[in-house]
């Protein structure tokens, strides 16, 4: 008899469940709603694929994403699993056909957008067939406060209403706040749902913030260094993918581009060359990667600042989803926190909005966006900064990202932040980071004087100091919140409480309250340097030359096949070939990724090439 684990094992191919799957699993079995928080990479479509085999009925599962539901029913059909998608990719003929076969019986589970649940043909296919469970996926899509908020997904709350029984319900997101996640578990109306958080921490995913003014020789420079790997270039504009797209085909690297400025046929071929590998780097903006399962992407370079830490864990999230280590780097500039202040007050994507609504979530937008930017001048560690915007806390010491591999040496800047502060103060508080930080350096600009800033007592008070560390301390000073920047298109620094608290403690005898800025003592050495600390290395297969046969096989394979060669086999079970070397069908079941039908379709193939590399050794 069929269970969980049968289904995990023969189907999946896994022996075991990961962190959190399991009690999502088997409640959903037992017919009680969830909500899984997971970060991107966890495994969260297995939660409720394994239910859903199990079930009698079909599985509905909702997403926005087109290019997901098309990835993730090709990689069932691969393992067997009667599934199909309906959405406007379709032709009209093939909604219908599908539509048939779905009232037939022929699929266990079934991907719809959210746009189609109240439409006449769907509601008809819903009379003709039973409705298990419904698994609503980025399901931080229905909360205003979500980053990514559409209207369409409040069709979700009439359709399941509207169902003669109510299924079992699950939602999963990667990335929610605790007002989201209150959100989806309120309006969705949940029933007593297990919540598992199984935290937000990627081990394997090495951080960095670069600020070096020449982005274009810093990139080329790391896939100088990089040229085998297959990797993400997010750009906030199309103009950009475009510049760099250009730039890097001219240095001869295999590439290719995505916006929403290119026709549906070129997203869709590129798209295809990139996860095929025919073209393994990728420009692109943020229209590019919700959904797109590949395993084997080694880097995700953002090449200019997102404008929410949201977005930026979702888009550095799509590397090394196999668990093997990758890097996610963040090329910063002043002009990217100006282009996405624009983006924000100019965004009309989401045409469903209503004018409260998108007052509300630019308002909203303005904040994620400065703690974003203090995401780039923090430099306590990265992934803590992270992990506490999530409402997790850790220790303050990752050892994977470039922060807490580069020494540092605490300056006591009390005396600096002090002037700053009392020249906000001075000043009634009416003037931006540039006017400050002139006027407290002496500076006799235009707009000192037209602020009559040379006027004020703590004009020149920091002279000695150069404007670059005066604005790393004022950096400094909005990060830990002691100054913060009003919102919209003239931004003006406003004090704290706690930044109140400072003036007073400081002109108090004796004051204890000191601002200490952390800054590096010399260069960190670079993650492949021989000195100095250095990142996790990467779980080496035991014979090298073994995985690069075994993946030089599988690419072929995928071709003639027309599959990504992921959905083969991913790095990982190829690096687990190539260590245990397996040549008998009990040892190939052993290895992670290696189930039933995967081993009827290609075991044979690949136990060929490790008993013809066994004989060898």
């Amino acid at each position: 008899m069929e269970n969980k684990d049968t289904i995990l094992k023969q189907v999946f191919g896994y022996d075991t469940f990961r962190e959190g799957q399991e009690i999502l699993v088997e409640s959903t079995i037992s017919g009680r709603d969830v909500l899984g928080i997971m970060p991107t990479g966890a495994g969260k479509s297995l939660c409720f694929q394994v239910p859903a085999l199990l079930f009698e009925g079909i599985t509905l599962v909702i997403s926005p994403l087109i290019s997901l539901m098309k990835d993730q029913v090709t990689a069932l059909n691969e393992l067997g699993v009667h599934a199909a998608f309906l959405n406007s990719s379709l032709t009209e003929r093939q909604y219908q056909k599908a539509v048939e076969n779905a009232a037939k019986g022929q699929y266990k589970i079934i991907y719809v957008a959210p746009e189609r649940l109240l439409s006449a043909s769907f509601q008809g296919l819903i009379r003709a067939v039973e409705i298990s469970m419904v698994a609503v996926d980025e399901a931080h899509c229905i909360s205003q406060w979500g980053q990514d908020f559409r209207p369409s997904y409040l069709k979700i709350v009439e359709f399941i209403e509207s169902l003669p029984r109510r299924p079992v319900i699950a939602a999963y997101t990667a990335t929610a706040t605790k007002q989201v996640k209150e959100d989806i578990i309120c309006i969705l109306g949940l029933h007593n749902p297990e919540v598992v958080v199984t935290g937000y921490d990627r081990k394997n995913l090495y951080f960095s913030v670069k600020k070096e003014k020449n982005k274009e020789a810093l990139l080329l420079e790391y896939l100088r260094k990089n040229k085998e790997k297959s990797g993400i270039i997010y750009c906030n504009t199309r103009k950009t993918v475009e510049e760099v797209e250009r730039t890097l085909s001219q240095e001869g690297y295999p590439v290719t581009r995505y916006h929403a400025g290119l026709s549906d046929a070129e997203r869709r071929q590129n798209q295809e060359d990139f996860i095929y590998d025919r073209k393994p780097v990728m420009v692109a903006t943020n229209a590019f990667g919700m959904g797109i399962d590949k395993s084997n992407v080694r880097f995700v370079i953002h090449y200019n600042m997102p404008k929410d830490l949201e977005s930026y864990y979702q888009e550095a999230g799509r590397a090394g989803r196999d668990g093997e280590p990758a890097e996610c780097l963040l090329y910063y500039s002043g002009q990217d926190v100006k282009i996405n202040e624009f983006l924000i007050h100019t965004q009309t994507d989401n045409q469903e909005l209503q004018p409260e609504q998108r007052e509300l979530i630019q308002e909203r937008d303005q904040e994620r966006l400065r703690k974003m930017t203090f995401y780039c001048f923090t430099n306590e560690c990265l992934r803590e900064y992270i992990l506490r915007y999530f409402g997790e806390y850790g220790g303050n010491y990752c050892g994977n990202c470039e922060n807490c591999l580069t020494e540092y040496e605490d300056m006591d800047v009390t005396e600096e932040a002090y002037h700053i502060i009392r020249l906000v103060l001075t000043s009634r508080e009416r003037y931006g980071i540039n006017a400050v930080l002139d006027a407290v350096h002496g500076s006799d600009t235009a707009k000192v004087r037209q602020f009559r800033l040379n006027q004020n007592s703590e004009y020149g008070s920091l002279r000695e100091r150069t404007i670059v560390r005066l604005r790393q301390i004022l950096n400094d000073l909005l990060v830990k919140e002691y100054l913060y920047l009003t919102p919209g298109d003239y931004p003006v620094l406003k004090i704290t409480d706690a930044g109140r608290r400072l003036l007073t403690d400081t002109e108090q005898p004796g004051g204890q309250e000191k601002i200490l800025l952390k800054l590096p003592k010399e260069q960190r050495p670079s993650p492949d340097s021989k000195t100095g600390k250095k990142k996790k290395k990467a779980v080496e297969t035991r014979y090298p030359d073994l995985f690069e046969q075994l993946r030089r096989y599988r690419y072929e394979r995928a071709q003639k096949e027309h599959v990504p060669p992921y959905l083969i086999f991913s790095d990982k079970t190829l690096k687990e070939m190539s260590t245990y070397l397996p040549v008998t069908e009990k040892d190939m079941l052993e290895i992670n990724g290696v189930g039933k039908v995967k081993y009827e379709k290609y075991g044979e193939a690949f136990m060929q090439i490790i008993q013809g590399y066994a004989e060898n050794l």
